[in-house]
């Protein structure tokens, strides 16, 4: 089971309460007691002011991936054979493929970076990796799992539908875990064609409080290595 940190000494503002843009708050630190009371909340971070600066957001709407309603289709089923998945292989590795400054993962500073693999390393954030048969990590995903929740934060391919392959896994691994929500924070287009839809945040909101309360974790390595052999 994840290892529960020291609990922050930051009070955040109720999440219901952001402003126009979704921010409700600005600062904090990235410790892992207040990352988790922020996702326990329904805020993440995100810098802004070229990374000097932590915002703390809860955007309305919010986006979420429903676990029943992911759209695969058969060239997307096709493409998952070229791809071996791996779950907290390569953590620190999925964290800098999202943080490429090429990418639009640029916000992702070495700060956030480094806070997430403490999150990591105490058990609570993971990653769902899309390895090539020449063993290359070419696509994955990387989020925090709280209870029957869990919120994604970036996501990159270096080949066609990796990213996808590893969305698809994710989905089941949280399925067969008994999780019941995926945030994915914004909606987009890409999204979108996958089954993402919005919620209003106090919707979202009411879905998180039940998620959470759950006394589930999807990436249990006794359940796992048992249901998908790795």
């Amino acid at each position: 089971m994840p290892l529960e940190p020291p609990p922050t000494p930051w009070a955040f503002p109720p999440a219901d309460r952001a402003d126009e843009h979704g921010v409700v708050g600005m600062g904090a630190d990235l410790e892992p007691g207040t990352l988790l009371a922020a996702y326990r909340s329904g805020l993440f971070p995100m810098p802004v002011d070229r990374g000097s600066l932590t915002a703390w957001w809860s955007p309305d709407p919010r986006g979420i991936l429903p676990l029943d309603g992911l759209r695969v289709t058969r060239s997307l089923r096709q493409s998952a054979r070229r791809f071996e998945i791996r779950v907290d292989t390569a953590f620190a590795a999925v964290v800098d493929e999202c943080r490429d400054p090429r990418r639009d993962g640029a916000w992702i500073t070495p700060a956030i970076k480094d806070a997430y693999v403490r999150l990591h390393e105490l058990g609570w954030a993971h990653s769902v990796e899309a390895w090539s048969a020449d063993g290359r990590l070419v696509g994955g995903l990387y989020g925090v799992a709280v209870g029957g929740a869990f919120a994604g934060e970036s996501m990159f391919h270096l080949e066609r539908d990796a990213s996808k392959v590893a969305l698809t896994a994710l989905v089941r691994i949280l399925r067969a875990g008994g999780a019941v929500l995926l945030d994915v924070q914004w909606t987009t287009d890409h999204l979108i064609s996958l089954g993402a839809i919005d919620l209003d945040r106090n919707e979202y909101l009411r879905r998180l409080r039940a998620a959470t309360a759950l006394d589930v974790d999807p990436f249990d390595r006794s359940r796992f290595v048992q249901q998908h052999g790795t």
